[in-house]
């Protein structure tokens, strides 16, 4: 497999990473490959993370003949530190925009499919609110512990948001590496999160009503979900955020012990694990090729 990095500058000498990940043989030179062909994906992560979390599914995706392209937040990867306070939406209104202008616009790529994790299918939703001139080029979507405003659904995880805020407010970051995450997050970033989860809502900065207009949004879902993520990502969570795209051809896909897995999957080794290569990512491809 090979592995290029595109720097998407932005402004001010800042720029995301995007890396395109291809087998050798994809077709006849690595300038032509991406327009001719109709296996592109984009792939990204949520917070605390960066593209090693997408690796193993990328992995996968690459040996069935599919090109990706994972995006990493600024701040997170191999892309650009920042200074300035950025949120989810800064993200969705401003590095989505820039990767799928290069894709589409200056590549020439028709059509994409999308493969997500955690707050990585958030930003998608508010992109393409924000630009439906995209809607038709994304062909099918794969969310991995993708919602917004559900994981407050018991009394317990309401009372771990509610402490999680305070906590977070009063350190300014949420201190992620203690537990092995790559990276930490900012309050600024993360109120959001806790603000959509204890108020139930997908409101923007600007008080625009993102969950609904998330019928807008017309590509198939498959929204893959572990019986044991029970606070970032619960079951709960995910039907719900699900619901809202409102399309009868999305699928919600529970994964643990009573519905046939190996395990009762926790947020990242819904996405990133050796029994989720085995019985997950073959149900990925099947989704993206149908």
């Amino acid at each position: 497999m090979i592995e290029e990095m595109i720097k998407l500058e932005y402004g001010n000498g800042q720029f995301i990473a995007l890396w395109k990940l291809y087998r050798h043989e994809t077709t006849e030179t690595t300038e032509t490959a991406h327009s001719n062909s109709d296996k592109n994906i984009f792939l990204t992560h949520g917070t605390f993370s960066n593209k090693k979390v997408c690796m193993g599914i990328t992995e996968y995706l690459v040996k069935e003949g599919y090109i990706c392209w994972i995006m990493e937040w600024r701040n997170h990867g191999s892309s650009a530190p920042v200074k300035e306070k950025f949120n989810y939406e800064s993200v969705a209104l401003m590095e989505y925009p820039l990767v799928f202008n290069y894709l589409i616009n200056e590549l020439d790529i028709n059509a994409v499919d999308c493969v997500l994790h955690s707050g990585g299918g958030l930003c998608l939703a508010m992109f393409l609110i924000n630009n439906p001139k995209y809607n038709n080029n994304i062909k099918r979507t794969a969310m991995f512990g993708s919602q917004s405003f559900g994981a407050a659904h018991n009394f317990t995880n309401t009372l771990k948001i509610q402490l999680a805020k305070i906590l977070n407010k009063i350190v300014g970051i949420t201190p992620a590496k203690l537990v092995g995450s790559p990276h930490n997050e900012t309050y600024y970033l993360m109120k959001q999160w806790y603000n959509w989860n204890l108020e139930g809502n997908f409101i923007g900065i600007k008080g625009n009503d993102y969950r609904a207009e998330m019928d807008k949004i017309k590509t198939p879902i498959l929204s893959i979900c572990g019986s044991g993520d029970d606070f970032i990502a619960p079951i709960e969570g995910c039907k719900a955020f699900l619901d809202c795209f409102n399309n009868p051809k999305n699928k919600l896909l529970i994964c643990g012990k009573e519905t046939g897995f190996k395990e009762d999957y926790n947020h990242k080794r819904l996405i990133y694990s050796s029994n989720a290569r085995k019985e997950i990512y073959p149900l990925v491809a099947d989704w993206l090729a149908k």
